[in-house]
């Protein structure tokens, strides 16, 4: 159940028993409540009078008179003083009782008054009183009787504003608590989230969104590893593009960059979800290839990349290196490069010099 949806005394878990256990705790006994009884004949003959001399003090203290504020407010306490002071002497402390008096504590704390103001309320309303009754009662032992049930009452009325008075500040603080978790779980969610952003763009080419050179040792290593323990291949591609420093002098700087791109592009589509695609260098890209031998890489590279590629751009030529590591055996991350940089440079060279035969087929992807 919504705590808006509770009684002061539910959400105080207050019952009866635990009225009867404070009363105890106060020692306030049926003699007590016999005795308070008594004089609430008395109290109704002068309670105008006692409200108006309470008023007249309470507003004499600028602190409280700025708290009031206006006639109106001091017009609704004055019958709410006026209810209080009779239900002293009504010998019932019930649960409305203590709701009345719960309620007490929360407007107070609501409305901003401290508690040495209350304490010193309720001191000036307790000597008037007791100023009241020592004029009324004539017998000493009666007279001493009720002041002192009158103080046990006071008490037990105390410790119930100062319960929920307290609970309030203390629901105010574990409200500031959990706002202040939340908004620093929000900013740790924000550092997380640009962190994270600031770790992919220092692992991204911003050309070709492609993983740059920075995290190829990394992920090439943690393939190799993993490739151990299962007891497979892994592959790498390295792929370069023919006369790029000549694409840029002839057709400028704009064109190269989208010859990078579309060359990117296309490795991201013929690529697997698990391998991973780099810019190397200004004209270069390795693509690593978990479960995947060197044969394997070759047709990916030699037939599906061409394909690609055909469909778009007719005018990009590479040149492509592919080697592989495992099962049996596994190499460096920095010799596997080593090897797919040499495949690659082997068909640079023979397309630089074909073979001397009529119909010998060309070594690199030109569309």
């Amino acid at each position: 159940m919504k705590q808006t949806e509770q009684t002061l005394l539910e959400q105080m878990r207050i019952t009866e028993f635990e009225i009867e256990f404070r009363k105890t705790l106060f020692s306030i006994n049926e003699a007590d409540v016999a005795a308070l009884a008594r004089f609430r004949p008395m109290a109704e003959l002068r309670i105008d009078h006692l409200v108006d001399q309470f008023y007249e003090l309470q507003t004499s203290v600028p602190e409280i008179a700025l708290l009031i504020g206006d006639a109106d407010t001091l017009g609704r306490l004055r019958m709410a003083q006026r209810k209080y002071v009779l239900d002293l002497f009504s010998g019932v402390y019930d649960l409305e009782y203590v709701n009345n008096r719960l309620r007490i504590g929360l407007v107070h704390k609501r409305i901003g008054v401290e508690p040495k103001l209350y304490l010193a309320a309720i001191n000036t309303l307790k000597q008037l009183l007791h100023g009241l009754i020592q004029n009324t009662i004539q017998d000493e032992a009666v007279c001493k009787a009720t002041i002192l049930a009158l103080e046990k009452l006071f008490m037990f009325d105390i410790a119930l504003v100062f319960d929920t008075y307290i609970r309030s500040l203390v629901s105010e603080i574990e409200s500031s608590r959990n706002k202040s978790e939340q908004y620093a779980r929000s900013l740790e969610e924000k550092v997380r989230t640009r962190t994270r952003d600031l770790e992919n763009a220092s692992r991204t080419d911003p050309l070709t969104e492609l993983f740059n050179v920075r995290d190829l040792i990394e992920t090439l290593t943690r393939a190799i590893r993993q490739a151990e323990r299962r007891g497979e291949s892994v592959a790498l591609a390295y792929i370069d593009i023919n006369d790029f420093k000549m694409i840029n002098d002839t057709h400028g700087h704009l064109r190269g960059d989208e010859i990078l791109r579309f060359v990117a592009s296309c490795l991201r589509r013929i690529s697997r979800i698990e391998d991973s695609c780099f810019r190397y260098g200004g004209d270069e890209f390795c693509v690593i290839l978990p479960n995947c031998d060197q044969a394997h890489a070759e047709e990916i590279f030699m037939g599906r990349l061409f394909e690609e590629m055909y469909t778009r751009e007719a005018c990009v030529s590479l040149s492509i290196g592919c080697a592989s590591t495992g099962p049996e055996i596994y190499c460096s991350p920095e010799e596997l490069i080593h090897r797919a940089d040499a495949q690659m440079y082997k068909m640079k060279e023979a397309r630089k010099h074909p073979p001397a035969m009529e119909n010998a087929a060309s070594p690199d992807i030109t569309p």
